[in-house]
């Protein structure tokens, strides 16, 4: 319980931590922020899986693959060897550039970035792996 508490009190110092610097940096200050999501249990793999999937049916994902853009100068690619697999990139902003390979059988990620100039570029190796980033850009 107490290392539970503790790693709870220790994100969340964190995440103070990352507000405020955020809050100090000078209005014209590009910067970016990034979180990479990967579960390590079946029951989160689950929940995620379900989350993107949920996404697809919501936005019309077919053949297991979707890239959405809006706005300018962003660049994306996908390609999928095997599957069962699926592939999301939604970018909204400008000069955002993001690439998901999925190579195997079941996987499922999701690329989600917002603002400017972000970058991210994923490779799934092998059989049912989950997972999500999510960047924003200023």
């Amino acid at each position: 319980m107490a290392t539970k508490t503790l790693k709870t009190l220790t994100a969340g110092i964190a995440a103070v931590m990352i507000g405020s610097a955020a809050l100090m940096s000078p209005a014209a200050a590009g910067g970016s922020i990034s979180l990479t999501y990967v579960p390590h249990d079946a029951k989160h793999q689950q929940a995620l899986e379900a989350g993107l999937a949920i996404y697809g049916v919501v936005n019309a994902v077919k053949n297991g693959a979707s890239i959405k853009q809006i706005g300018k100068n962003n660049m994306a690619g996908l390609g999928q060897n095997g599957s069962g697999n699926l592939g999301i990139i939604h970018q909204e902003g400008k000069g955002n550039a993001g690439t998901l390979q999925q190579n195997g059988d079941g996987n499922a990620y999701g690329i989600f970035q917002f603002g400017k100039n972000n970058n991210s570029d994923v490779v799934q190796n092998g059989n049912g792996q989950v997972g999500t980033t999510i960047q924003f850009g200023w």
